[in-house]
């Protein structure tokens, strides 16, 4: 969305996934008006109510290997905001990006942290006190990848919920592949979204 509000002409959205009630809590999307809907059809509709002459190309699609590398060599896009939650599928894309040179920040772990003022930008490789930061360099280091990738990530040590606070998941990628859930308090992973959209925007223009 903040793309869409700063004149980006054309934004490709990809996911598989359906809005859903655990997504109400954090997710602009997420209206009791948008459950069961494509999450690609309804931010959609959201974006071209901001500005009718944006570009939506909508991929209501999972990020495999084969898409992964497929969107590293696409000639359309520009840049690459990474937003998955499946350590593997992200694996791959960022490997794929950073061997076919196209630009991409990550995004990782914002569940159990409260204070914004410890959300950065770094290197892979520079992250502090991010439990999914350290187990991506290990994946990415056992397949000989660059750590020299921007993420957006937080300093603060992960708040451990009480055992009658954790949050089972229920949302299941393709192929029965289970995520892992932890709980994020409403502003935190859009404030990762907007410095994410900060830093494509500022690097396009230096482009």
């Amino acid at each position: 969305e903040a793309l869409c509000r700063a004149g980006v002409g054309t934004l490709t959205l990809v996911d598989f996934d359906i809005v859903s009630k655990t997504d109400l809590n954090r997710q602009l999307i997420a209206l009791n008006s948008t459950l069961d809907l494509p999450k690609v059809d309804v931010l959609t509709d959201r974006l071209h109510d901001i500005n009718p002459d944006t570009v939506i190309i909508k991929r209501n699609e999972f990020i495999d290997r084969e898409r992964a590398e497929a969107v590293a060599i696409e000639d359309g896009l520009d840049f690459v905001a990474d937003c998955i939650d499946a350590i593997a599928c992200k694996t791959v894309l960022i490997d794929s990006c950073n061997k076919s040179g196209k630009p991409i920040i990550s995004s990782m772990g914002a569940g159990g942290r409260l204070d914004p003022t410890q959300i950065k930008i770094s290197r892979m490789d520079k992250t502090e006190n991010c439990a999914l930061a350290r187990e991506m360099r290990k994946q990415l280091r056992r397949i000989r990848a660059s750590l020299k990738f921007p993420v957006v990530h937080s300093t603060e040590v992960q708040i451990k919920a009480l055992p009658h606070q954790e949050i089972t998941a229920t949302d299941t990628a393709p192929a029965g592949r289970p995520r892992a859930v932890n709980g994020a308090i409403s502003y935190m992973p859009n404030i990762f979204g907007l410095m994410m959209a900060g830093h494509i925007i500022q690097t396009l223009l230096k482009s």
